[in-house]
């Protein structure tokens, strides 16, 4: 019982998979790659990662960054990039997923709960795409062909799901196995295999008939922290069958870039509204924040019609 015990452990691999819908950080695990040669390295430095990509923590980028699909049966083409100068394998799979009212996304088979998974419609059983694991070399790119398939009788409004790639580890020994280790097959050799997947995924959104959306800011208000760093927080409201996407911006009278900024917000249909934190650039003038001042806040579209005013609020810092 002991040794079969041991077997068992000797058989584990621990995987590390963060997932991640948007990300912006474009990192690469360097700890996990081999280091390359001066040749591959230069020729990995001349390769352009795609323009509008979106990048997680490991060698993938995904381009566009969202998905749009009008209509219940159109066709769309999502890129991927391997940043690397070494080769990798992915797998490709459609994951739905619900946001939270603080923006975070949790995928329907791990953390989101019945009532969250009953807000979102997801767009998983009528998307096809092909192929479902592909293979690149070090900067190469392949393009996915993605469809909305829906019947005729799919209602009017919003489904979303997301396109999901993570990167399937090549080159180890897996050693011992689990069904060794259910046979009863002796080891003096135990350790825990470490083998990380990272993965990125980005939203696929399909709109079917006319979508309506009206959003609005409220609770705004400069925030403090212990170590003296400052963000403005605020309520984004949202109504309607469409999400929002866009820029939150804040300006400051007498100051001559904005305060906070951050792009690629979203405010899915599940969600009513949606709490923001965005940080204040320390290099700001402290005048320009100064109780008394007002700040404004603009939420700018970049979606349905870029550049289009969704919602502005001003408020006056206590």
């Amino acid at each position: 019982m002991v040794g079969n015990a041991a077997a068992l452990c000797a058989a584990l691999i621990v995987t590390a998979m963060p997932i991640s819908p948007g990300a912006q950080d474009i990192s690469d695990p360097a700890p996990f790659a081999p280091e390359a040669s001066p040749a591959a390295a230069e020729a990995a430095a001349a390769a352009q990662v795609p323009e509008g990509s979106v990048g997680g923590m490991g060698d993938i980028n995904l381009f566009p960054k969202r998905v749009v699909i009008e209509g219940r049966r159109q066709v769309s083409t999502i890129g991927l990039y391997n940043k690397t100068v070494d080769p990798g394998d992915y797998e490709i799979s459609i994951v739905d997923m619900a946001m939270l009212p603080d923006g975070q996304l949790l995928r329907f088979d791990n953390g989101a709960s019945a009532e969250d998974i009953a807000r979102v419609k997801p767009a998983s059983e009528f998307l096809r795409y092909s192929p479902r694991r592909v293979t690149l070399a070090g900067s190469e790119s392949q393009i996915i062909r993605i469809m909305a398939r829906g019947g005729s009788d799919l209602p009017a409004g919003e489904y979303r799901s997301h396109f999901t790639v993570v990167s399937v580890p090549r080159g180890a020994d897996q050693g011992f196995s689990i069904d060794d280790a259910i046979e009863g097959e002796e080891t003096t050799d135990i350790g825990v295999s470490i083998k990380p997947r990272f993965g990125i995924s980005i939203p696929v959104i399909v709109r079917v008939g006319d979508t309506t959306l009206d959003v609005g800011i409220r609770e705004a208000r400069l925030l403090t922290a212990q170590d003296g760093s400052q963000a403005v927080g605020l309520i984004a409201t949202r109504a309607g069958t469409r999400s929002a996407f866009g820029d939150l911006v804040v300006t400051g009278n007498g100051a001559d870039k904005p305060v906070a900024l951050t792009r690629g917000v979203g405010i899915y249909p599940e969600l009513d509204e949606r709490t923001i934190i965005i940080p204040v650039d320390p290099e700001t003038d402290p005048q320009v924040l100064a109780p008394g001042q007002t700040l404004k806040i603009t939420y700018t579209d970049d979606d349905f019609s870029p550049g289009s005013q969704l919602a502005e609020f001003s408020f006056v810092i206590q």
